[in-house]
């Protein structure tokens, strides 16, 4: 007994934590955690339970029960996990949890998340940090700490639990062919310090070893490529079509016409020429995590 009490007030401590707050800009986002809300509130009245009785039955506050319900709040796996029980809803309420499991992040790193989902080829060139889906969660976290304005707690947990979440790209079956090319600045950077760094390297290092990843490495003494204007990436599908961006080229937007999409393909394709092969890369990157 002792046990569950101390459970349930972890819970209710844990409850509010940040990075569960809806997003008032993403309409389609808050419609689905408005409309689960509904759905769990005329199932606690159904049932003849006030806001304050089914918080104690599963462990969480009042006061989030009723941030749940009213669309305020989104909630938890383990949330909806033990009203499904205690309703007795015979799984019908846990099955929201894949209504939801998308709505936690922003839109826009949903929309990303999406075309890699359905890239058959990703070709990413960077130049200030490494690649999202190349990030440990600590240089994650301590890159998306120096953004400016700062970001709340809530939209920092936000935006690092979309990012780690794009990299179940790595798991994938088939995996799709995947193409990085880093600025060496981005291997010497203590991005949240040498223990950070290293870590980060570490990875690197595991990613590039992987068949369908291929990771290259830019010297900084090559400054006459085309990708000193920014970022380049490159997603193609398996019906032939493909979307792309460059921070310098149409106005930094998406592009999806044929004509646009090779120029970037052209500019991709130079540097990638230019810099390190991917058997030098690792080289090089095992080199600097020497020196950490």
């Amino acid at each position: 007994m002792t046990a569950e009490v101390s459970g349930a007030e972890r819970l209710k401590g844990d409850a509010d934590e940040p990075g569960w707050e809806v997003d008032p800009d993403d309409e389609s986002g808050a419609a689905v955690v408005a409309t689960v809300g509904r759905q769990l509130k005329l199932r606690r009245e159904a049932a003849g339970l006030r806001a304050a009785e089914l918080g104690d039955l599963i462990g969480y506050g009042e006061d989030l029960v009723y941030k749940v319900e009213a669309g305020k709040r989104i909630p938890r796996p383990e949330y909806l996990d033990k009203v499904d029980r205690v309703l007795k809803a015979s799984g019908l309420i846990a099955a929201m949890k894949k209504d939801v499991e998308e709505v936690r992040y922003p839109k826009k790193v949903r929309d990303l998340a999406k075309l890699e989902a359905r890239a058959v080829e990703l070709l990413s060139y960077g130049n200030h940090n490494l690649h999202g889906l190349l990030q440990t969660e600590e240089y994650a976290r301590a890159l998306l700490g120096t953004r400016r304005p700062t970001l709340t707690c809530d939209e920092l947990e936000r935006a690092l639990a979309a990012r780690m979440a794009r990299q179940g790209i790595f798991s994938r079956t088939p995996p799709p062919d995947m193409s990085f090319v880093l600025e060496e600045v981005t291997l010497r950077r203590p991005i949240g310090g040498t223990i950070v760094q290293h870590r980060q390297l570490e990875q690197l290092l595991e990613l590039g070893r992987l068949p369908n990843v291929d990771i290259q490495v830019m010297p900084t003494d090559r400054w006459d490529h085309p990708g000193t204007g920014g970022r380049i990436q490159v997603l193609k599908f398996d019906d032939g079509a493909a979307v792309g961006r460059a921070d310098e080229e149409f106005g930094g937007r998406p592009v999806s016409t044929p004509k646009h999409v090779r120029v970037l393909e052209l500019r991709y394709g130079i540097i990638r020429a230019q810099a390190l092969t991917p058997r030098e890369s690792l080289a090089l990157i095992e080199e600097v995590l020497g020196e950490t």
